[in-house]
């Protein structure tokens, strides 16, 4: 079924905190950090900055529903609002049933995903879902996380790996955006691992409950996982394919990951675009951002086949091989 991504934007709070300046208040530097992770900097909201979720999700969405809006479709014509995070503003309601009032979306279907990670690859294959089984027509998917309120500032191998944003995306069924290249998603593979669970968790979404609410992870089984996992997935999601994909767009947790999944797949890294080394990790919104920038940059066309993928909290993984 034909599902076409017509608009696209992303957002990050101004607030930018470097490496040196985490050097100030850890027992880290930004050599250590680059060559370990790739990351150079990240932004933050301030603390006391309210409703953090929504307005990075609010952002990023309006730039997406612009570009929509230029092609031809009206903000009323969305049925089909799902926001990817797990890291909401409040525990109910949904992230996504306050976006559609507030961006007057009007009577959709709204509903949130967490998954971590893996947030955006599950958030995007369930829209398409919606959109080739006709039980919509048009979507806003975004990806919207605020790990800054889960850091322990104290905690080296967490605090300098991620950072907050939102990446948004609305992605259309209608036949008047159909340029005959048959865009949509060709596969989806979503998978995990519960039995590794325990090796990335938060106990609780808030920091003043007794389960405590501080990002925990053992960084070493995640990112063997990592390296392991994701180019067996996509290997599987692109067997009996005529030419590779031209672009990979994984998910932005560590370059050394990035580069291991290249290697594996025998793979220039130049198809392997980034950038984690401004934006850190932000969990479901690092591979709508980056999709927003690679759209907006041009360097994706019409008919040009990608594979997007990550792998998170669960132990999740997931890949799409999706045509532009």
């Amino acid at each position: 079924m034909f599902s076409k991504i017509i608009g696209t934007g992303s957002y990050v709070p101004e607030k930018t905190v470097t490496n040196d300046e985490l050097a100030s208040i850890m027992d880290t530097s930004d050599e250590w950090i680059r060559t370990r992770t790739g990351i150079g900097e990240r932004h933050f909201f301030e603390a006391s900055e309210k409703e953090k979720t929504i307005t990075a999700a609010l952002r990023a969405s309006e730039r997406a529903l612009c570009e929509a809006e230029k092609k031809g479709l009206r903000r009323d014509e969305i049925d089909l609002v799902i926001a990817a995070t797990c890291s909401p503003d409040y525990a109910f309601p949904a992230t996504a049933c306050v976006l559609s009032d507030r961006l007057s979306i009007g009577p959709a279907a709204a509903f949130d995903l967490s998954l971590a990670c893996t947030g955006f690859l599950a958030a995007f294959s369930t829209a398409s879902a919606y959109l080739a089984s006709g039980i919509s027509r048009n979507a806003l998917v975004v990806g919207v996380d605020v790990m800054s309120k889960f850091l322990d500032m104290k905690d080296r191998s967490t605090a300098i790996l991620f950072g907050d944003g939102a990446g948004a995306l609305v992605l259309s069924a209608d036949e008047r955006f159909d340029d005959g290249q048959g865009s949509g998603v060709i596969r989806s593979i979503l998978r995990s691992d519960g039995s590794r669970a325990g090796v990335l968790s938060c106990e609780s979404l808030y920091k003043n409950e007794n389960a405590g609410g501080e990002l925990r992870m053992e960084g070493r089984p995640v990112f063997e996982f990592a390296v392991r996992e994701v180019p067996k997935l996509i290997k599987e999601l692109c067997e009996g394919m005529d030419e590779a994909p031209k672009l990979y767009v994984l998910h932005q947790a560590n370059r050394r990951i990035i580069e291991a999944v290249a290697k594996r797949l025998s793979e220039p890294i130049d198809k392997f675009p980034g950038n984690i080394e401004h934006y850190a990790n932000t969990t479901a919104a690092t591979i709508p951002i980056l999709l927003d920038e690679l759209m907006r940059g041009g360097s994706l066309c019409s008919g040009d086949e990608i594979v997007m993928s990550g792998f998170g909290a669960g132990l999740s993984l997931g890949a799409i091989l999706y045509r532009i």
